[in-house]
């Protein structure tokens, strides 16, 4: 009599998942997530801008051509010139490259250093955790812009690199944030019993942080990251439109709206509307992003 050996649940599922072609997987989740996929694309072809920058630009985006000043969108110039005569389009496409790198640098490395300060708070509980709290309590009682400033008002005088600057006086106030949404996650997996059983082995509690409690908040912490992307934008540009930013002539959206929205609102509204336009879809992409992970990655959204 033949023996049938009954398969594992899961196991069939992974079967299942596996002989699935990729094209299939994609189309289900946009079926499911259209305005993730929305701004998943926006987000692919901001990087694709960014990338290809110095291939698809149609003008140098720092020359200052003195007879185009303040042309209207045209055939030559698409989204017409600035003040300076140089070619808005380029410059929105190189800008790119100075919004995600900004973006990307203090999302990861704030949500990465929330992500450790917020387990080690809650792995080590008592009085650590009641006094890093309430350092937290303190940090995010600020709004993210105005302590922004206040810490490029603090680090001004002793860091050069105005770019450096930005990224520093951005990614501080995110910790805080990621922290205190990461540890309300890792407190229910500091009661998990091989947690306990990591400290009868004699592991270190830096091995049980970061291997056996960090990968376990993933979650909350790739949902944060995306969050903070576009937030990250949106503080640089803040920063760049008030002249505590990137300077000249870097290209960069807030920097295009401080150089001639006020001015010539009435006479040349291009220059003001577009980098607007820019700045406002990436951050709706990232927003529709963070939103789809989080119901993906959330399975009690997942199950409803």
């Amino acid at each position: 009599m033949a023996v049938i050996t009954e398969i594992p649940v899961d196991a069939q599922i992974r079967e299942l998942a596996e002989r699935r072609p990729f094209l299939s997987v994609c189309f289900d989740l946009i079926r499911r997530q259209p305005l993730g996929a929305a701004g998943a694309l926006i987000v692919v072809i901001m990087i694709a801008a960014a990338v290809l920058a110095d291939v698809i630009a149609p003008y140098d985006p720092v020359v200052i051509v003195y007879d185009r000043i303040h042309l209207a969108p045209n055939l030559e110039n698409w989204l017409g010139t600035d003040q300076f005569g140089r070619d808005i389009l380029s410059r929105i496409i190189y800008g790119a490259r100075t919004a995600l790198f900004v973006g990307f640098a203090c999302a990861f490395v704030g949500a990465t250093t929330g992500l450790v300060l917020g387990v080690a708070s809650a792995y080590f509980g008592g009085y650590f955790d009641l006094l890093f709290q309430r350092v937290m309590d303190v940090f995010m009682a600020f709004p993210l812009i105005i302590l922004a400033l206040a810490l490029v008002a603090i680090f001004g005088g002793k860091i050069e690199n105005d770019l450096v600057l930005v990224i520093i006086a951005i990614t501080i106030p995110f910790v805080p944030r990621c922290a205190r949404v990461v540890r309300s996650s890792a407190l229910a997996i500091r009661e998990i019993p091989y947690v306990d059983a990591a400290r009868a082995l004699g592991y270190s509690h830096s091995r049980i942080i970061l291997r056996h409690m960090a990968p376990n908040v993933m979650a909350p912490y790739l949902i944060m990251i995306t969050a903070f992307v576009g937030q990250a934008i949106l503080l640089e540009a803040s920063l760049s439109y008030l002249g505590l930013g990137v300077q000249e002539p870097t290209p960069a959206w807030g920097l295009m709206l401080a150089g001639g929205a006020e001015e010539y609102a009435e006479s040349a509204p291009w220059i003001a509307v577009f980098p607007g336009l820019a700045i406002t879809l990436a951050v709706f992409g990232f927003n529709l992003l963070g939103d789809a992970l989080r119901d993906v990655l959330d399975p009690k959204l997942r199950s409803q």
